[in-house]
């Protein structure tokens, strides 16, 4: 694969990269090396009034709450306000094969040898090469270099799969849920020294300045990718993560929170429950591990807290909801499979909480706005929104 600063650019004109964002960009200086090649879409949430400063040099669409609700109309309600939700509505004006999405506090991080990671051209990397969800390879992602399909792995499942979403990591601040967080207020993950710990994976440890003790965990830099099993669901994180729209774009919406809504911090997780119930029934990867990227801000645990407590509750509920999924085989595209995943939403968990009536109605809404904007065969952008 070619490197990131040479002058073609994997992927150039075939990539998205969604920003979510409530302020300037200052961020993207430091990935100006790495993603300054690309076009950005830029979903400004909050008051549309104010002015979002993009540094030179970035070619890039904004689009506020008054943009989408002059694209979307009535439609525009399925979009969350006052939420990081809001960038999903980058994933539907996007014209492109492929997305890539990052939040604003999150900077570029370094390897152990102290180089820093391109993580745009990683994510690539695992999207262009095959997934194995139907057998797991105890040396991970058997297609990266140095590795290989084991003993014992079947010959007949060597081809993979497509690979459908890139899941990546971070360092410095961990994603955690609210109650963690109160648990470990200063807990950091912090990159692994060769020479500090060379027999542990994981160690931890205290550094106290004149105002507080920091604990740091130290834990070993994972130079890997797996694939995640079929049937298997996990936790997706949007602050660092790369999908094939063509392939799964339709599932990643990331529901109804923040103004209005009794929850949040769980679009994400809704999003990636979603997707991965339909990649397994389409028969599509997922892989996660690398690339890492450097979390700098840490959330207020008592903000989210009040944003996550009813979510919280309802995963008891949720992850068996989707664990039990089934999907008809006559739902051969990702717009099929979601319309049967909402009903389903609004027949099993409407009875949980209302809420789940108004987030079913919201899915179909959704497919309804994602199908208007982008019919079959369909190119080129939209003629609303700030081109720069």
């Amino acid at each position: 694969m070619a490197a990131s600063r040479s002058s073609t650019p994997v992927l150039k004109d075939e990539l998205d990269i969604v920003i979510p964002t409530i302020r300037n960009l200052d961020f993207l200086e430091m990935w100006r090396p790495f993603f300054q090649p690309y076009h950005l879409i830029i979903v400004q949430d909050g008051d549309p009034s104010k002015t979002i400063k993009v540094p030179d040099g970035f070619d890039y669409e904004l689009y506020n709450r008054n943009d989408i609700n002059k694209i979307l109309g009535p439609k525009a309600n399925c979009i969350s306000f006052k939420d990081s939700a809001c960038r999903c509505f980058g994933y539907m004006v996007s014209k492109k094969k492929y997305i890539f999405t990052i939040d604003d506090d999150c900077f570029v991080a370094k390897d152990p040898s102290g180089k820093e990671i391109n993580a745009l051209e990683q994510h690539i990397k695992n999207l262009l090469s095959p997934s194995t969800p139907f057998f797991f390879n105890t040396l991970y992602d058997p297609y990266c270099e140095g590795t290989d399909f084991v003993r014992g792995y079947p010959f007949s499942l060597r081809e993979g799969v497509p690979t459908a979403v890139s899941h990546g990591l971070w360092l410095n601040i961990p994603d955690y849920d609210a109650p963690t967080q109160l648990v470990k207020p200063r807990e950091r993950n912090i990159r692994y020294e060769q020479a500090l710990l060379p027999q542990l994976t994981f160690a931890a440890f205290s550094v106290q300045d004149t105002d507080h003790i920091y604990i740091y965990s130290f834990v070993r830099y994972v130079d890997a990718v797996m694939t995640v099993p079929k049937g298997t669901l996990f936790p997706m994180c949007g602050m660092n993560l790369a999908f094939d729209r063509e392939l799964i774009g339709p599932a990643m919406y990331f529901g109804l929170m923040g103004d209005g809504q009794p929850i949040g911090r769980y679009d994400d997780m809704w999003a990636g429950w979603c997707t991965k119930v339909i990649c397994d029934h389409l028969g599509l990867g997922v892989k996660t591990g690398l690339p890492y990227i450097w979390h700098s801000k840490a959330s207020n645990p008592f903000v989210n807290l009040k944003k996550e407590y009813k979510g919280i509750y309802w995963q008891e509920e949720l992850i068996p909801f989707f664990q039990s999924v089934t999907i008809p085989k006559d739902c051969t595209t990702v717009q099929k499979c979601y319309i049967e995943l909402s009903k389903q939403v609004k027949a099993k968990l409407g009875k949980v909480d209302d809420y789940f009536n108004k987030l079913a109605d919201a899915m179909v809404t959704w497919i309804d706005a994602w199908d208007e904007l982008n019919p079959s065969g369909s190119s080129g952008k939209l003629p609303n929104g700030a081109a720069k």
